[in-house]
């Protein structure tokens, strides 16, 4: 068996953080205090961006992240479940009545890359940022892969993201950068 890479989590550190996300959902649903589990194991406590991704049926329910890591993961990851669930200006909160059909999925996230285009992205790997003025958009690295996008189609999509024209990465003006997450997810259904 290969040993994970340093930013790697383990199955423990990822089954872990599917727990956290979801009784930290559980809670916020019934009142109670958020679980604040210190110390937290492993590599948990390092400053890493994350998003939390909920799905019912394989259909999208609320997703929040931060690209950054200016907490540790497990805090991150915390947050970012109580903003999928009850914040996603897209959704309506999830209620109690959910929660056994949620899915919860969480991308642990690596620093930013600078890069200058499609020829600096692999597909499944990557996920990207543009940035062109005051727009940003950001699509995380399954996004391209669910939809078969070639890297320079999924500029063009993050670009339209940021409420942007395709084809806006070209602009001398536009800032890509490039991050990798590692992606795990609940069974269906939790």
């Amino acid at each position: 068996m290969t040993e994970p890479s340093s930013d790697e989590l383990t199955g423990e550190e990822q089954r872990w953080l599917l727990d956290l996300a979801r009784s930290t959902i559980a809670a916020r649903l019934s009142d109670r205090p958020l679980p604040d589990p210190q110390p937290a194991p492993g590599r948990l406590t390092d400053r890493r961006g994350a998003f939390v991704t909920l799905t019912v049926n394989g259909r999208l329910r609320g997703c929040i992240g931060h690209v950054t890591g200016t907490e540790a993961l497990w805090r991150s990851v915390r947050s970012n479940a109580v903003n999928a669930a009850f914040h996603d200006p897209r959704f309506p909160p999830v209620d109690a009545g959910e929660l056994s059909e949620i899915t919860v999925e969480v991308s642990a996230l690596t620093p930013l890359v600078t890069i200058e285009g499609p020829d600096d992205i692999v597909i499944g790997r990557d996920g990207l940022i543009i940035e062109r003025g005051p727009n940003r958009g950001l699509l995380l690295p399954q996004v391209a892969t669910r939809y078969g996008w070639s890297p320079a189609e999924f500029l063009d999509q993050t670009c339209r993201k940021a409420g942007l024209a395709a084809g806006c990465w070209r602009s001398s003006d536009a800032r890509i950068a490039r991050f990798s997450a590692q992606v795990f997810a609940e069974p269906d259904g939790g």
